[in-house]
Order: structure tokens, then C-alpha cells, then sequence
């Protein structure tokens, strides 16, 4: 397993050892779930902020993460890469099922302690788009890391995918939309779901021999 994807799994469970304390000795939205969100955003927030929050956002979002799979994996087949064009779309797509179906178990209503910046509908917990986000861009380095032999190209990939999925998160935050733990939660589900299509692809391509 790259170095690189141990310490995002490192960091994942303890995010969700963290959140699991929390419903053990708290309701939420926790403490710091309000403290984060009120120390986060002012009460007027400078428009440029708003403007790249949004656009941050968007990152995370299905058009965005829909288009980047259907171009990446179309590559991946252009390549004959059959197996990692695989594991890519069903990764996401089993991922995004499964985040709705917590959703609907959790059922916890969106924040209200700021104002919202973005029209948001839906459940809160976890964070669909800090979720998916995680699920795409660390889905992607990891079956990278896979068919890459460079180092410094997987530790690039890795933390492009980090700052990326980290900053999706800190937006939906930022725009009043998520609590805290709302993103924690599905940047630990992310991170793990990742984690576990490295280990199957690397199974089924151990199996296989291999895709060429």
C-alpha cells in the first residue's frame, strides 16, 4: 500500500474515532460543531470569499465529479487499462449510493446557525460533496498509484487529491450549509471507501496478471 494513502487512512480514522466520542458524550450538532462554523465565517463575509467558496463547491459536485470519472475512465479504456476504468466508475457509483443511503438513516436536518450561501436540499450527515469528493480524487490516486512507478508522481497525485477534497469540505462549512462533523464524517467515509477498491483492484489485478 503507498505511503501516501496510509497516512490519508491514518488521518480518516481518526476523524472518525473523534466523531464516534462525539455521539457518545454529546448531541449534536456538538460543541465545536458551532464554535468551527460561528469562528469560520464572519457576520459579513467578503464577497470574493463567497465567490471562491462557490466556486470551490463546485468541485464537489455531481456535474463536476461525473465529468471528471467519464473523462478519466474513457482515457483509462483509450489505454486499455480495463480493469482501473472499472474499479473507477464502480467505486463512485456504489460510493454515492451508499452516502445517500446514510443520508436517509441519519436523516439530521442542514444547519441554521449562519445564513446559507448556496441553495443546498436534502439531509446533512454526512457531507454529500465532502464525501464524493473523497470517493473521486482519492479513488483516482490510489488506482493511480496502482499503474505508476514514480514516487514523486503518486505522492503528487495524493496531494493534489487531499487539498482538493479538504478544501471542498472547508467550503460547504463556509457556506453555512454543513456542520463541522457533517464534513468530517464524509471525508473519513470517503477516505476509507477509497482505501477499500485500492485493496480489491489490487487483488483482481494480482489475480488477472496484471492488465496488459
Amino acid at each position: 500500500m503507498p505511503r501516501e494513502l496510509i497516512g490519508a487512512v491514518m488521518g480518516a480514522i481518526t476523524l472518525a474515532a473523534f466523531l464516534a466520542m462525539g455521539f457518545v458524550v454529546d448531541r449534536y450538532p456538538f460543541g465545536f460543531d458551532q464554535h468551527i462554523m460561528a469562528a469560520i465565517r464572519g457576520e459579513n463575509p467578503p464577497g470574493w470569499a463567497i465567490y471562491a467558496a462557490r466556486d470551490i463547491t463546485a468541485m464537489g459536485g455531481g456535474v463536476m465529479l461525473t465529468t471528471l470519472v467519464v473523462g478519466v475512465a474513457g482515457f483509462l479504456l483509450v489505454q486499455r487499462l480495463w480493469l482501473t476504468a472499472l474499479a473507477l466508475v464502480m467505486a463512485t457509483l456504489t460510493g454515492g449510493w451508499a452516502v445517500d443511503l446514510i443520508k436517509h438513516i441519519i436523516v439530521r436536518a442542514r444547519p441554521d446557525l449562519i445564513p446559507h450561501l448556496v441553495e443546498a436540499s436534502g439531509y446533512s450527515f454526512p457531507s454529500g460533496h465532502s464525501a464524493n469528493s473523497a470517493i473521486v480524487y482519492l479513488t483516482l490516486a490510489a488506482l493511480a498509484s496502482q499503474v505508476t512507478r514514480r514516487r514523486a508522481t503518486r505522492i503528487y497525485l495524493f496531494a493534489i487529491a487531499i487539498v482538493i477534497a479538504g478544501a471542498v469540505g472547508i467550503s460547504r462549512i463556509y457556506l453555512g450549509v454543513h456542520w463541522p462533523s457533517d464534513v468530517m464524517a464524509g471525508w473519513s467515509f470517503g477516505t476509507l471507501w477509497a482505501l477499500g477498491w485500492w485493496i480489491a483492484t489490487a487483488k483482481a489485478r494480482q489475480a488477472i496478471g496484471g492488465e496488459r
